[in-house]
């Protein structure tokens, strides 16, 4: 009985499934204060100190669990997580084989990776054709090491050079003991991570996501080939219908405005009565605040406050001292939802 209503009260509720990994790193996604921008009280779920036991303290309705990048698509794809935040990259791996349900609800604008072929950088190669073509008479197969091994087969596969030399033949793949495909000349292995170093061990290609190239490069590493660009969204998965759809969508709402808010900043100057028609227009015309100028108005002086895109905040500044402006104050926005 117990277990009845406690399984009746969970299926009232949204299962949220939490980056675990680089998505969750205060140097590139840091999710968790995604969330604490957005509004939610999250418990058990800082960078580094990741808790099995994560709590959304002011939203009832939330039930958040960890889960890793590569499983993700997966738990949305069987209903074990409603919704979740993961790399595109992650759910299209999971979708090259099999029909999904997963949507996407919208994307985070963060955690930005390309997925990437590379070879040894002394490598004369510049393309994928190049290797091919170079080793189509070599009698050992060519071996690929990589997290993404779907993806990769059907890189390699739409491949012109791979398909002059191979035709339709599918390229072995092996992950861990389960091994498909009949071209055993060109081989995908399944790799569980510090993928580059499998070059140094003999690899002849890698194909791994990177941010800038850098570590690539300093694991003596080029690029030859995009595959794709990818970056974290919420996602949707089969389980997430009706209510819970809704409730995604407001979910995603939240998050949005703590990322669009990192854009702007929040200023606040005063300004002559006289000049204040004019520096608002000017403002406007230029294009230097978000909306309109918010004026509260002083018998002598009045406050303009403004939304400004970080990137005209100096070119704004040097316009406002120019109409005389004092007292400028730039504050950090935390959420704006439009």
């Amino acid at each position: 009985l117990v277990n009845l209503i406690l399984g009746s009260n969970m299926n009232d509720k949204i299962i949220l499934g939490l980056p675990k990994g680089s998505l969750n790193n205060v140097k590139r996604g840091n999710t968790y204060q995604l969330f604490v921008d957005a509004g939610y009280e999250v418990k058990g779920y800082e960078p580094g100190d990741e808790s099995y036991e994560i709590e959304i303290l002011n939203d009832e309705d939330i039930v958040a669990f960890l889960t890793r990048p590569q499983s993700t698509p997966v738990e949305l794809n069987r209903g074990m997580v409603d919704i979740a935040i993961v790399g595109e990259d992650w759910v299209k791996e999971e979708s090259v084989l099999r029909k999904t349900d997963t949507v996407k609800i919208g994307d985070l604008d963060y955690g930005k990776t390309r997925l990437i072929v590379a070879v040894p950088k002394d490598s004369p190669y510049n393309s994928l054709s190049d290797l091919f073509r170079a080793n189509k008479d070599r009698k050992t197969p060519i071996l690929c090491f990589t997290e993404y091994p779907n993806l990769t087969r059907k890189f390699i596969m739409e491949n012109e050079v791979y398909q002059e030399l191979y035709g339709d033949a599918v390229p072995f793949v092996q992950v861990r003991g389960l091994t498909d495909g009949d071209n055993e000349m060109v081989q995908v292995i399944n790799s569980d991570g510090a993928t580059e170093v499998y070059i140094k061990k003999g690899a002849d290609l890698i194909v791994d996501n990177t941010q800038t190239g850098s570590s690539l490069r300093k694991a003596g590493l080029k690029e030859i080939e995009t595959i794709l660009h990818s970056s974290a969204g919420l996602y949707a998965g089969v389980s997430c219908t009706g209510e819970k759809l809704d409730k995604a969508q407001m979910i995603y709402e939240q998050l949005l405005g703590a990322i669009t808010a990192k854009k702007y900043f929040d200023v606040k100057f005063n300004i002559a009565n006289s000049k204040i028609e004019e520096v608002s227009n000017y403002l406007i015309d230029n294009k230097l605040c978000a909306d309109e100028p918010t004026i509260t108005p002083g018998s002598d002086f009045s406050q303009i406050n403004v939304l400004i895109p970080k990137a005209k905040f100096p070119e704004m500044v040097d316009a406002i001292k120019g109409f005389d402006a004092t007292s400028i104050i730039r504050n950090d926005l935390k959420q704006l939802i439009e």
